[in-house]
């Protein structure tokens, strides 16, 4: 892979990252709270119907495919560039893949789960929905900071691979 190529391939990354981040930012500053504003069984047929609906969405196809061009790009750093890009590439993807992969995997997907098995209307829900609102957004607090942080990663990285070419 030349450099120019993955100068473009680095902004382009970052760009979507910064989408993603987007979308969790949003979950972070208001929807979850808007959720929570409401009567607890209507907030959480409202997070299950989204929870649902992520699947085979546009975002879930970018959140899955940036894992692997994380690795991808961290990868061809590591071969084909040289100084202080390529500890922000690798650094980048490692972020994204810790900061949002994994903490997507460990943590929000399980309690989306446990979630979507609960009827709205039990005790056991109402219960369970305090907990969610307030484990979940500090989980997506996570994934919001360590996708702009990708995000910033892979744009220094880019900047600093010009200086190579």
């Amino acid at each position: 892979m030349s450099i120019t190529w993955m100068i473009y391939l680095c902004v382009a990354a970052a760009l979507a990252f910064g989408l993603v981040a987007g979308v969790f930012l949003t979950f972070s500053d208001f929807i979850m709270r808007s959720l929570r504003a409401v009567a607890p069984a209507a907030g959480m047929a409202a997070m299950q119907a989204i929870n649902r609906k992520v699947y085979g969405s546009l975002f879930l196809m970018m959140f899955m495919g940036l894992a692997a061009v994380s690795v991808a790009l961290a990868g061809n750093a590591v071969i084909f560039a040289t100084g202080p890009a390529v500890a922000w590439i690798v650094g980048g993807g490692a972020v994204y893949l810790i900061g949002v992969f994994l903490v997507t995997v460990l943590f929000n997907v399980p309690m989306n789960k446990r979630l979507d098995a609960l009827d709205p209307a039990t005790a056991e829900a109402t219960d369970y929905w305090t907990h969610y609102g307030t484990a979940w957004t500090r989980w997506n607090h996570v994934r919001s900071v360590a996708s702009a942080a990708a995000t910033g990663c892979f744009l220094v990285g880019a900047l600093l691979l010009t200086h190579t070419v």
